[in-house]
């Protein structure tokens, strides 16, 4: 039916939305449009209309931004179950609009419209990471957010820190050489490490050693060559990730052998048959 397509309807709605009133609706002709929004979560709902009616709506959420390039920084400070947020503010707009909680689905906001650089949030769960962003605006109704606000700072937050609940996933061993090998893993999901991950240690050792040797590592390496090895000896591997809380448990042993040659080359072996 795109041949009879009036025109189309966008809401461009921010998340939370505690506004009084629904978004306003655009119309347009163009299947495109430009708008400048601030780093809060938002949706937007798209429909076609023709002389029949309205089609229903397409819903899409706007991804994630990088908060490189932000004017401010926000500190916060643990009290308890509370946590204190504070910021410089660059200039005084009408009011700052904070955004909390652990993602789309559970989010916060509060319209703060004194100048104080400071508040309170409350009822954060431990071992949890909690997203606060601070926006500024000079127009401090609701509905008029998404033009007027902008984005003074985002960070992330844990009440407590645990230790991660499990190691990483997906160790293997590659490369294996006389000498040495390289070990591989993937990184621990975001929903186990408790806590900020600082780093992962790596255990090896092998059948007569009893003192396991390790090597710690930060958090952004996925990988790890292993050299100073034995040849012909069977070595026994695991990984465990840290927070500033603790380390975690450690993977399952994986275990792998060193040759006793450097490489092996293949062999082959010829069969002739002469005729009788």
């Amino acid at each position: 039916q795109s041949e009879n397509v009036l025109g189309y309807f966008i809401n461009v709605e921010r998340i939370p939305n505690s506004c009084s009133h629904s978004p306003n609706r655009i119309s347009l002709k163009e299947r495109k449009i430009t708008v400048n929004i601030s780093m809060a979560y938002y949706r937007v709902n798209i429909s076609a209309y023709n002389e029949a009616g309205e089609s229903p709506q397409a819903i899409y959420i706007v991804p994630e931004f990088s908060g490189t390039d932000l004017p401010g920084q926000i500190h916060v400070k643990s009290q308890g179950t509370n946590a204190v947020v504070t910021w410089t503010p660059e200039y005084n707009p009408k009011c700052f609009v904070v955004d909390w909680g652990t993602g789309k689905e559970d989010i916060h906001m509060k319209i703060l419209t004194t100048a104080t650089g400071n508040f309170t949030l409350e009822n954060f769960q431990p071992y949890k990471l909690y997203k606060i962003m601070v926006h500024a605006s000079d127009v401090c109704q609701c509905e008029s957010f998404i033009r007027h606000e902008k984005t003074f700072g985002v960070t992330h937050f844990y009440s407590v820190e645990g230790v991660p609940r499990t190691g990483p996933a997906n160790v293997t061993i590659l490369n294996i050489t006389k000498h040495s090998a390289l070990v591989k893993w993937t990184e621990i999901a975001a929903e186990d490490r408790l806590g900020f991950l600082q780093g992962y240690r790596i255990y090896y050792t092998y059948s007569s050693r009893k003192k396991s040797l390790a090597v710690t590592l930060n958090s952004s390496t996925t990988s790890y060559h292993l050299t100073g090895l034995k040849e012909k000896t069977t070595y026994r591997v695991q990984i465990s990730g840290f927070t500033n809380a603790g380390e975690g448990p450690p993977t399952l042993s994986q275990p792998f052998s060193t040759p006793k040659y450097g490489t092996v080359e293949p062999l082959c072996i010829c069969i002739i048959q002469h005729e009788s």
